[in-house]
């Protein structure tokens, strides 16, 4: 079976889509002594007065984490989701959420941490979206479809009962939605 993604040509990213400053020349090792810091945008800086923090307010406050010495902002998901499981139930890989901005504001921060030689890298969520995601609900509309396969469906949970649940404060079992 042809999966959908692998008929797609691979293409490059221009600078006007992802920004045009890069990080320094590549170095395998960069990460054994750099200095992380992990950013919740949600809690870190307000650039609009909605009470949220923001791609924008994050880019805001990037010459203060330049003087701290911070190497690399590491972000926890902050792309589109419904927000049932901390924003790792990921309803659109390619969108930001729009309370922390827009694509563009995440374009601007990562021109603007480049600049200042802070690298950016984000949690890259595979094997698990929101049940909002087209995947999933492409998948659970077509089980033997082109999306079928990138779930596990059964008529009941008993198949891996032992897994532990995660969420037990709203969650009964992982495999029902």
């Amino acid at each position: 079976m042809t999966r959908p993604f692998e008929a797609d040509p691979v293409v490059e990213p221009s600078a006007a889509e992802f920004g045009s400053a890069r990080p320094a020349p590549r170095d395998p090792d960069w990460f054994k002594g750099a200095v992380f810091y992990e950013v919740l945008v949600r809690a870190f800086s307000d650039s609009n007065g909605d009470g949220t923090g923001d791609l924008r307010g994050l880019a805001d406050r990037l010459d203060y984490l330049q003087w701290l010495g911070v190497d690399c902002l590491w972000l926890p998901p902050f792309y589109a989701s419904p927000l049932r499981d901390g924003g790792y139930d990921i309803s659109d890989f390619r969108a930001v959420l729009p309370e922390f901005g827009t694509v563009e504001d995440f374009v601007h921060l990562l021109d603007e941490a480049h600049l200042r030689g802070i690298r950016v890298i984000t949690d890259l969520v595979l094997n698990h979206t929101s049940d909002a995601h087209p995947w999933f609900q492409q998948s659970r509309a077509e089980p033997d479809g082109p999306y079928g396969d990138y779930y596990v469906w059964s008529d009941d949970d008993s198949r891996y009962s032992d897994a532990r649940i995660i969420f037990v404060d709203t969650e009964t079992s992982n495999w029902t939605y």
